[in-house]
């Protein structure tokens, strides 16, 4: 199995903290030295392990702010 690397080129928003230390956050990441995408998942305190997350381009991301934004319950 091939080697994943990753770069959290910035760190956007922590959205919540379990109390074991891991947190839920949006950050920018370089997967595999490929072109940085938004990220959602859950990481431990040292950002060394990882939770399944979700990838975002940036028009994807436009859209789901847009879709957010026009949300109404």
């Amino acid at each position: 199995m091939a080697e994943i690397t990753f770069e959290i080129v910035k760190k956007i928003e922590v959205l919540s903290t379990t109390e074991k230390g891991w947190s839920k956050e949006l950050n920018l990441v370089s997967w595999n030295g490929r072109e940085p995408k938004f990220d959602l998942r859950d990481w431990s305190e040292d950002h060394q392990k990882m939770g399944k997350g979700v990838t975002f381009s940036k028009e994807e991301m436009e859209k789901l702010k847009e879709a957010l934004n026009n949300y109404e319950e």
